[in-house]
Order: structure tokens, then sequence, then C-alpha cells
């Protein structure tokens, strides 16, 4: 006659499951997910997340207040378009000079240069990263690129080519204002300062922590054993 098996000697398919990763059983000492501690826990993603916005509106504000800076460079340095009065209307004095075209050229290099050197210091500053950070950069780059466009046709010789012509005699020489032809430059602070961004993130940003796996169960059914006879 068999015995009866005594529970530490069933086998594993009559043994109770064990699973190392199902959530233990609530108890009556234990958090509930919707209670305190989930409210809590709730409080402070929201607390970092409005915290995480005001930085990035803050960042923002100050990379488009940085347009006026590029602004005056460009002024500076861009090239004149030199006109002549015949007639009492402008004219260029050179047809085929390429001074407009070398507008359009300083102001995408200067914006280039912006965009790496604002996208190393957001870096330096807030290391980790985020999405708001990253549009408070891509936004106030774009502004700044504009606000730099209006400032520096507002620094440069007055826009009122024709008034300017009638009132003086033939022969005399003044300079054209700063246009900007290539709307597009406008895209090389915002578009630098995501590429250099992206770049310095995926080298020198945080890891994420390699996944480990899970130890092995304790106790449990350790191997076949033979029932009693």
């Amino acid at each position: 006659m068999t015995a009866p098996l005594t529970p530490h000697e069933q086998p594993p398919h009559e043994q109770p499951g064990h699973n190392p990763w199902q959530y233990p059983p609530a108890s009556g000492g234990g958090t509930p997910t919707g209670g305190k501690g989930g409210r809590q826990s709730g409080t402070d993603d929201d607390t970092d997340l409005a915290g995480e916005l005001w930085h990035a509106f803050l960042l923002m504000v100050g990379v488009a207040a940085l347009g006026l800076l590029l602004g005056f460079l460009w002024e500076q340095f861009a090239p004149r378009v030199p006109l002549v009065v015949r007639g009492g209307d402008a004219w260029l004095k050179e047809s085929e000079s390429e001074d407009a075209i070398s507008i359009d050229g300083t102001f995408a290099l200067l914006g280039l240069a912006f965009g790496a050197v604002t996208a190393l210091a957001v870096f330096l500053w807030r290391r980790r990263g985020g999405l708001p950070l990253v549009l408070g950069l891509a936004l106030g780059s774009l502004i700044g690129a504009v606000v730099a466009w209006r400032f520096g046709i507002w620094l440069g010789p007055p826009g009122n080519v024709g008034q300017r012509a009638r009132e003086m005699s033939d022969g005399s020489r003044f300079d054209a204002p700063l246009e900007l032809k290539a709307k597009g430059a406008l895209l090389a602070w915002p578009g630098a300062a995501m590429a250099v961004h992206l770049v310095l993130t995926g080298l020198f940003g945080p890891r994420d922590p390699e996944p480990q796996a899970p130890p092995p169960p304790t106790g449990g059914w350790q191997g076949w054993g033979s029932p009693t006879t």
C-alpha cells in the first residue's frame, strides 16, 4: 500500500505555483496604490514637470535675447552693397557684385556659431537634458534668429532708398540697407543648436542603468523526489 505524499514530496505539477515577478498580495498594513502614497508620488511628478517647464521657458527667453548680439555682429561684419545715384534713381555700383550673397552667408555663419555655443552652454547647465529643455532651446534659437534679422536691419543703413536717391545729386553713393534674401539662413542657429546638443547628449550624457536579471527564487521545489512506499 502506497503512503500518501507529504507536501514536501509532491511532484512539481502539484506544488503551489511561485512566480518571482508576481506582485505580493495586498495586506492590511501595506499602502494601497490609490492611497496617500500614490497621491504624494503624483504631486512630486507634477512638481518636477512644472520645474522643467519653467527652466525651459527661462532658457527660451535667454537664448532669444542673444539674438540682439547676433544682429549687432551681423550688422558689423556683413559687407555693404554700394549704390550710385543716376537720374534720381539708385543703381548698383557693380552689377555683378556678390556682396548680397555674402550678407546671407555672414548671417548663416554667425548663426552656426551661436547654435554651437548655446547648445554647449545648455548641455553644461543641464546635462541630463529632457524634452522641455530641448524644445526651449529650439524655440529660443528660432526666435533669436528672427530677432537678430530684424535688429540688424534696424541698425544698418536706412531702407528708404528711393527717397534718399531723389535727395542726392547724380554720382552720389551710399550703402543699400541690409537684406536677408535667403530666409533659410534663419534656420542655421536652431539647426546647429539641435545637432550639437544631440551629439553632446549622445556622447557625454547620462546613461540608463543596465537591466539586471532578477535573482533566482529561493526555497520551493529543489528536485525530483521518490514517493515513499
